[in-house]
């Protein structure tokens, strides 16, 4: 059991950040090369977090497209959007030009803010994680799936309409 939960990452891992858990703040780049602090962004209301694997990889362009056909609904209820990999900053810029993603990608090249909240790894390869933040910086909700990439919008939005 516990094999098939690593495997397909789901559930948490020891060290993970948890619903109830305060994030820590932490300041990484955009995908204009412009500083993002998490508590800049709280001060403004809730925020979506979201770790993906990598940058034009199917699963995760599924996932960006979701976020983006979601956008409005998020912006509506004064929540912000930022998804969070390693890949650098011209991957992000570019990544995010080629599908029109209106929301903010975060450059996490020595995976510091990934280790921060503890993501796990899923099947050898970065964690899909993503976390629903209060305006306090508090997780209010968390899904884990590598292989549910659109389900991430619809737990976030379901998350985001009980605030």
């Amino acid at each position: 059991m516990l094999l098939t939960l690593a495997i397909f990452g789901f559930g948490t891992v020891k060290g993970q950040l948890t619903t109830g858990s305060k994030v820590p703040d932490f300041e990484l780049k955009d995908q204009d090369g412009k500083n993002f602090k998490l508590s800049d962004a709280l001060a403004k209301g809730p925020v979506v977090v979201y770790f993906y694997p990598k940058d034009d990889t199917p699963g995760c362009t599924k996932e960006a497209c979701s976020f983006r056909d979601s956008f409005e609904q998020f912006k509506d209820e004064g929540v912000q959007v930022v998804g969070i990999s390693a890949d650098d900053v011209a991957s992000h810029k570019k990544f995010a030009e080629k599908y029109k993603l209106p929301f903010t990608l975060l450059s996490d090249t020595n995976n510091k803010v990934r280790k921060l909240f503890g993501v796990p790894k899923s099947m050898m390869l970065p964690g899909r994680v993503t976390y629903v933040l209060n305006k306090n910086g508090v997780v209010v909700h968390q899904f884990n799936s590598l292989t549910q990439a659109t389900q991430h919008v619809e737990e976030a939005m379901a998350a985001i309409k009980k605030l």
